[in-house]
């Protein structure tokens, strides 16, 4: 009888190890599929208003959610206008191209929404604040083995005259503001040693998170340009002046020549709410743009051979093209960027924003080009008609970069690709 009752108890103390274990490995199966899909499939826990719940992330709400949009992208309606209502950027910029140091994790994306709040508390959503944008990059997508699914993929080559680098990372920062210290400020709080920007303390930083990879540094404004001619590819003397915003000389940004940010907007599915940014380095040879051209042949290869020094300078919102590149090829032999990437226009709107900058990284001169789409197909449709490949057949004088726009006069240096999620999604966004 006692060796049944010790044989049942046995049994039993094994039975409940059994379970147990497979309790315990059952939890670690849990917490490590929490831990690594960050915000995945927390969107259920959420309430209608998305700037106002409660986060998935255990976080009390957004205390700046009613002073800041919840697209990110969202700048041109605190943004400056000019007399016409041409958005004017903020006149300093500055990107953190960023690789995670750790594995995603729901600790991580606390740190990293604490983090951005500290720059939502401390500045204005303002040119005269600071704009800020938190972008993913391919390489977290590939980390999570989702970049199938993802709405960007890896930058590609899409001019057989460059030879770019094709650049994957984890994530970018990008700030802009017209106070250069706002800049110099926020990036020493997200990853340096600042204990408080402005009046805010600093508690989380994104250098908890991520290393620094790269910067891109730059400006456009009125008069900017001018301050920077010691660049390389710029030559002695150039003719610019304190109203030039853009190094070549011409007006860029009209708000004709802009999609809206509704039309960049991802309408529907996991990534509703945010938008695709493209992001390429390109070197000017100003020199050769400026010596080797008079204006008039400049306003032939920036707009169209249609237009005169005169036209150009009476524009005030837009740039009314005639939508007659291959003609303009057989008649003129030059064709002018502007009117070849106006053909990819959808319903006569374009499908890109722009917000490239001048900069003088490794110094020379160069943009930063920027750009905004709903897709990534946008923007690459609308580079390969800036390649102007077909106009070839029309006349012998253009050439892959001669006389094909300004083709001529930049390379493109590298290239990157990523996701930019509406606000309450910033921290480590996932399917």
């Amino acid at each position: 009888m006692i060796r049944r009752e010790i044989l049942l108890s046995i049994g039993t103390l094994a039975l409940l190890t059994i379970i147990m274990g497979t309790r315990r490995r059952l939890l670690q199966k849990l917490a490590g599929a929490v831990a690594g899909i960050g915000l995945a499939g927390c969107s259920a826990l959420m309430e209608d208003d998305p700037r106002k719940r409660a986060t998935p992330l255990d976080l009390p709400a957004n205390p700046n959610a009613d002073r800041v949009p919840s697209r990110q992208h969202a700048w041109n309606a605190f943004s400056r206008s000019d007399s016409a209502g041409n958005l004017l950027l903020p006149r300093h910029h500055l990107i953190l191209l960023l690789s995670l140091s750790s594995e995603p994790s729901v600790d991580a994306a606390r740190r990293v929404e604490r983090a951005m709040r500290t720059l939502e508390s401390a500045y204005d959503w303002s040119s005269d604040g600071l704009f800020h944008v938190l972008a993913w990059g391919t390489e977290y997508f590939a980390r999570l083995d989702a970049l199938d699914s993802a709405p960007i993929h890896r930058p590609t080559v899409i001019s057989r005259t460059d030879n770019p680098k094709l650049l994957d990372f984890d994530a970018a920062l990008v700030l802009a503001s017209d106070a250069p210290s706002h800049l110099r400020a926020a990036e020493s709080a997200m990853f340096g040693g600042n204990e408080k920007l402005g009046s805010v303390e600093v508690v989380d930083r994104l250098r908890d998170v991520f290393d620094v990879d790269e910067r891109r540094t730059g400006f456009r404004g009125r008069g900017l340009p001018v301050e920077h001619t010691d660049a390389e590819g710029i030559p002695n003397n150039p003719p610019l002046s304190e109203k030039d915003r853009m190094f070549m000389g011409f007006r860029s940004g009209l708000r004709g020549t802009q999609a809206s940010e509704d039309r960049i907007t991802i309408e529907s599915g996991a990534f509703t709410g945010g938008t695709t940014m493209h992001l390429s380095h390109l070197e000017q040879s100003l020199d050769e743009w400026f010596d080797a051209l008079d204006e008039s042949e400049r306003v032939a290869r920036m707009f169209s051979p249609e237009f005169s020094q005169t036209d150009v300078a009476g524009f005030t919102d837009a740039v009314p093209f005639a939508d007659a590149v291959r003609e303009h090829a057989r008649e003129y032999n030059v064709v002018g960027h502007q009117e070849k990437v106006a053909q990819t226009r959808r319903d006569g709107k374009p499908v890109i924003l722009r917000r490239d900058f001048n900069t003088v990284d490794g110094g020379h001169a160069g943009v930063h080009f920027l750009a905004l789409q709903r897709s990534l197909s946008d923007f690459e449709r609308t580079r390969k008609a800036m390649n102007g490949w077909y106009l070839r057949d029309d006349s012998p004088s253009i050439t892959e970069r001669k006389n094909n726009g300004i083709l001529n006069f930049i390379t493109v240096v590298s290239r990157a690709n990523f996701y930019v999620p509406p606000r309450e999604k910033r921290a480590f966004p996932r399917l």
